[in-house]
């Protein structure tokens, strides 16, 4: 009894140990814990599961009454709004999720699109101090003796990263992807997370099917981690389409290149959705629409290799003078390629 008393007492030890260890090094931060975050995301999931049970699977409302409609709109919002707080505090592959799901308007209750998009313009910032300690060890430097200056405030901010203006030694602008922290080391426990819990939830509720989702994000996330994979699709873009003089591809900096840190050529503009900044500097908003669409199509249509994201911010329109324009396209994180198959059958349509 005493030995299993004290092998009780060792492995609680290790445990607590490891415990108060990982929260040492990640600055006592709770978050850093995978049980904590699974924790947070399952009372999150119960609470959401329970709320639609109680309210619209009581038995209590005539699911042909406008009641029940009202009902199902209420509990919509709600259950979007639990979801949307646990996105936004844990962070990193959630939002990822949560800004998927802000764009799914043809698959999902409008109540969920719109509470999600907000995580569109409004995704977390990491504080200054994250993103030095990241460039330090990176790029195995100081950063004062990489970068003349560091502009504290991002350019941008979104799930997996934040970008920096800065400004390198011999004067160089450039712009510097900084991956958040600690993304990388809880993406692993923050998808089988996800996994579980919307098996769980298709299994208690068979019409909700999206396990689709989270097998992208298992597939895309490993690639989008890895800011290498995007320097090289940026290069490979910029052979593939050098056909159109008009397209501009930031220059990768490879000496200031790691899988958590790109640098890169700064290049701006405004955005493609951005009718003002058109009419100032005499860019014809027809001529974009006509370059997009024949950049498009020949990704699609003839080159089976599609950039994934081209969201207003990823897509920057230049004036060239004499009303000419050149486009802009950046984050170049993720890419579909198409077969022949595919692309015969949907150039039919």
């Amino acid at each position: 009894m005493a030995l299993k008393k004290a092998g009780k007492i060792v492995i609680g030890s290790a445990v607590g140990g490891g415990i108060l260890y990982a929260v040492h090094t990640n600055d006592y931060d709770l978050n850093s814990l995978g049980i904590v975050r699974f924790g947070r995301a399952a009372v999150c999931v119960s609470k959401v599961a329970w709320d639609y049970n109680r309210t619209l699977y009581s038995g209590n409302l005539d699911s042909n009454s406008k009641e029940y409609l009202m009902e199902k709109s209420k509990v919509h919002k709600r259950s979007a709004e639990r979801l949307l707080e646990l996105c936004k505090v844990n962070g990193g592959a959630f939002i990822k999720v949560g800004q998927h799901i802000g764009a799914l308007e043809y698959l999902l209750p409008i109540e969920y699109v719109e509470t999600m998009r907000v995580l569109h313009s409004k995704a977390p910032q990491s504080p200054l101090d994250d993103i030095m300690k990241v460039l330090r060890t990176d790029l195995n430097k100081e950063p004062e003796e990489i970068f003349e200056a560091i502009d504290p405030e991002p350019l941008g901010a979104a799930s997996l990263a934040q970008v920096h203006k800065a400004k390198l030694k011999d004067g160089t602008t450039v712009a510097v992807k900084v991956q958040h922290p600690l993304v990388k080391a809880h993406s692993l426990v923050d998808m089988k997370t996800m996994e579980l819990l919307v098996r769980l939830v298709a299994w208690t509720f068979p019409e909700f099917q999206f396990e689709w989702l989270v097998e992208e994000m298992k597939k895309n996330l490993p690639l989008e981690l890895d800011f290498r994979c995007e320097g090289e699709n940026a290069e490979r873009v910029r052979r593939t389409f050098s056909c159109f003089p008009w397209l501009k591809v930031p220059q990768i900096y490879w000496d200031l290149t790691t899988d958590r840190v790109l640098t890169m050529e700064f290049m701006d503009g405004g955005q493609v959705n951005d009718v003002e900044y058109m009419k100032e500097n005499n860019i014809s908003p027809k001529d974009i629409s006509r370059k997009l669409g024949d950049l498009y199509s020949e990704m699609i249509f003839v080159q089976g290799y599609v950039h994934c994201d081209p969201h207003p911010g990823n897509v920057l329109v230049q004036p060239a003078g004499n009303g000419n324009a050149r486009i802009v396209l950046l984050d170049h994180g993720l890419y579909l390629t198409l077969g022949d198959r595919f692309r015969c059958t949907y150039s039919k349509f």
